[in-house]
């Protein structure tokens, strides 16, 4: 296809055992196709086989369709954030109420620097018809689930260390996840919007019902 970005050379065949390196290629190809063009629509079987410099056929050896492809991207998408998640914690100052800033601007800074990985991830845009797919309901419902438990547990900690009226930390969490989602979302599609000076600290702090006071932890994604 004409608009579709240029190719590799033909790939080595792999020697024997080496095929999760050939899966890992195609995935990565995957990735660079979506941060490239901005739409999951450019992530198709044979510009990904392109890309990887293979025999589009070689793909259903390790992906069946182009949604197990997708699904593996975003896997390794929430893998990443997950990733950022945690290193954010390592770094952040004692106090669960800390750890708690700490996880959540480091949310709203993996949405701004991977803007196209994170509208994959989570803007309903790629919706695979289960029926027609190898792709299955459980893996739909474990995307992003280590993520949304770590952010409960940290929840948890603010309710244990009398920090958060918490009684339900899943249900917060959730419910916290929804706004800084909504936050990150509209920051990305609004092109012009007065938005006020510590909305973040705002929503997190409100959301996570922390106690009247405290004030907000000064961070500055």
């Amino acid at each position: 296809m004409g608009n579709e970005p240029s190719t590799l050379s033909a790939r080595p065949r792999n020697r024997r055992g080496e095929g999760a390196r050939l899966r890992e290629d195609i995935v990565a190809a995957a990735v660079e196709l979506l941060d490239e063009t901005g739409t999951e629509t450019a992530v198709t079987l044979r510009a990904v086989a392109r890309r990887v410099g293979i025999a589009a056929p070689s793909i259903y050896r390790h992906f069946p369709d182009q949604p197990a492809i997708m699904l593996a991207v975003v896997q390794q998408a929430f893998d990443e954030l997950e990733a950022r998640l945690r290193a954010a914690l390592d770094e952040a100052e004692d106090g669960p109420r800390q750890r708690l800033f700490a996880y959540c601007h480091a949310y709203l800074g993996f949405s701004e620097d991977h803007p196209e990985r994170y509208r994959t991830m989570f803007a309903g845009v790629w919706v695979p018809v289960l029926q027609d797919t190898a792709v299955t309901e459980e893996d739909m419902l474990t995307l992003g689930m280590g993520s949304l438990h770590l952010l409960a547990d940290l929840l948890a900690a603010c309710a244990a260390a009398g920090l958060a009226a918490v009684d339900d930390p899943w249900a917060d969490a959730v419910a916290l996840w929804l706004g800084l989602h909504g936050l990150a979302h509209q920051r990305a599609v609004t092109v012009a919007f007065p938005w006020p000076e510590g909305i973040a600290e705002r929503l997190i702090t409100a959301l996570a019902h922390l106690g009247a006071g405290s004030g907000p932890v000064e961070q500055v994604v």
